[in-house]
Parts: C-alpha cells; sequence; structure tokens
C-alpha cells in the first residue's frame, strides 16, 4: 500500500482559496497512491483562533467540494484533513473527511479532545463524541487529530471497533516536537498498529510548527520521516503486517483493564 502524506506551510500572505487550490493540485499529482493524507485545519491555521469564525464552512462547503473532486481525479482515497465546520444547529467543530477515489464522502470525524486549556480551539470549537474508522480495500483506518495523540484511550477504542492503521492529521507546534514523535510511537506500538501522522511547516500564527510528518510500524520502527519545511512524503508499506504482528507478540489479548468503553462512545 502506498501513502503520501501532503506536508504544507500555511502561509498568512496565502488566501484560502489560493490554498485549496494548491492543495488540490498536489492531491491530483498523488494520483498511483493508495491514500493520500492532509494536515490539520490547513485552510485557516490551526492556531489561527482569530480565524476560525470567519473562515468555518459547512461540511459540504468550498473545501469538501474542492477536495471530493481532487480526489476523484487523483483516484485516491483521500483524507483530506480537518476544517473548521460551521453546524447549522450548534457550534463549530474540528472536522476531518475523508473521500473515496470516487469523490464521495466515506466519513466525517468531529475532534474529541481540543487544544487551548480553556481558550483557543477548547472554547471555540464543539467537542465531537464518535469514534469514526474506515474501511479501505487494504486496511481499516481509525481517524483521530492532532491532540488526540496524547489520549491513548481513545486509539483503544479504534483499535476495538477494528482500525489497523491510525491516521492523524495535525498541526503540532515545534516546541513539543519530541513528544510528537515519542506519542506516534507509542500508539504504534501499544496498539500494534501502522500510524500515519500528518504535520504542517513553516509558521502561522506566530506558532512554529513541527512538520516532521511521520509513519510509523506496529513494531514502533519509523519507516519514513519528513523534515521541517514542506514536503509530499511517500511510504510504501504492507498493511498485513498489523495482523502478524498480533499474532507473533498478541499483547492485545492480555489486556484486563479499560475494556468498557465509556457510554458516549458505545
Amino acid at each position: 500500500m502506498r501513502a503520501s502524506l501532503l506536508q504544507i506551510a500555511v502561509d498568512e500572505g496565502e488566501s484560502v482559496e489560493s490554498r485549496r487550490v494548491r492543495m488540490g493540485s498536489l492531491v491530483r499529482e498523488q494520483a498511483g497512491a493508495d491514500l493520500v493524507v492532509l494536515p490539520e485545519l490547513w485552510t485557516t491555521g490551526a492556531f489561527a483562533y482569530e480565524q476560525f469564525a470567519d473562515e468555518a464552512e459547512p461540511l459540504e462547503g468550498p473545501t469538501y467540494e474542492a477536495m471530493a473532486k481532487a480526489a476523484s481525479d487523483a483516484g485516491v482515497w483521500l483524507h483530506a484533513g480537518s476544517i473548521p465546520e460551521r453546524d447549522p444547529e450548534g457550534p463549530l467543530y474540528n472536522t476531518s473527511l475523508v473521500f473515496s477515489p470516487s469523490g464521495e464522502l466515506a466519513a466525517a470525524y468531529r475532534k474529541i479532545h481540543r487544544f487551548g486549556f480553556d481558550k483557543g480551539e477548547a472554547v471555540l470549537m464543539g467537542a465531537g463524541s464518535e469514534l469514526v474508522t474506515v474501511r479501505l480495500p487494504e486496511t481499516t483506518i481509525g481517524l483521530a487529530t492532532c491532540y488526540d495523540l496524547r489520549f491513548p484511550e481513545l486509539f483503544r477504542g479504534l483499535v476495538d471497533a477494528g482500525a489497523e492503521t491510525l491516521v492523524l492529521p495535525a498541526g503540532w507546534p515545534e516546541r513539543r516536537r519530541s513528544h510528537w514523535t515519542l506519542l506516534a510511537r507509542a500508539r504504534a506500538v501499544e496498539n500494534q498498529s501502522f500510524v500515519l501522522a500528518c504535520g504542517t511547516a513553516g509558521t502561522h500564527a506566530r506558532v512554529p510548527q513541527a512538520g516532521h510528518s511521520i509513519v510509523v510500524d506496529p513494531w514502533g520502527e519509523i519507516l519514513a520521516e519528513a523534515g521541517a519545511g514542506e514536503e509530499v512524503l511517500t511510504v510504501d508499506f504492507d498493511p498485513g503486517k498489523v495482523a502478524a504482528t498480533r499474532e507473533q507478540f498478541p499483547a492485545l489479548k492480555d489486556r484486563v483493564l479499560g475494556l468498557e468503553r465509556p457510554e458516549r462512545f458505545r
């Protein structure tokens, strides 16, 4: 299976519409990949809190339309990162979109853990409540977003739901880049799953971004890692390694605690 992670910079001098066009072109260039992954909130920037309300769009808004077309043109499964979604009957959400190779919406995931410690995203956006997986021909992917990476119980829930490959778009800051790598590897090892984590490059809203998008195998080995700048990180991996790892080292079968999921995630 071939995955391409599109690590772009969110430049404040580039309009949102221009970035949509640029991202669409990058997706089309990945024709031949099985899965393409974009970063978190790449239309606005994950730390551009003051822009969330102005740039929020309905689920089937301009980003949805542009990315659906790009997925169809390239013939790829597309995890289109996340957008600031405006629910007509509720708050804003940090919502990820996954499209099939025909351009159909396969899934939408509203980020459960909001970052900010009672400010920023934590107060400007609502919290999702649904665990989301998507069955691809080669593997079942489980969806998470950025700050979710710090909460292992979410990933256990995704594995219980059948996830074999954990896909995470992010806008992770450079000052905590060591945590990014550590936690991506930890989630891979403890869940015996692949982790595909796609971040942003550059600086936006005065926050330097970590970049270093990463692909980790079920043993915690780094298969590919980007640098700090804009980059397309492409890697070939064998989804069958998940089942083989879980059979060879069946640690998940020895779980004792945490087998009952919280009521709101049932």
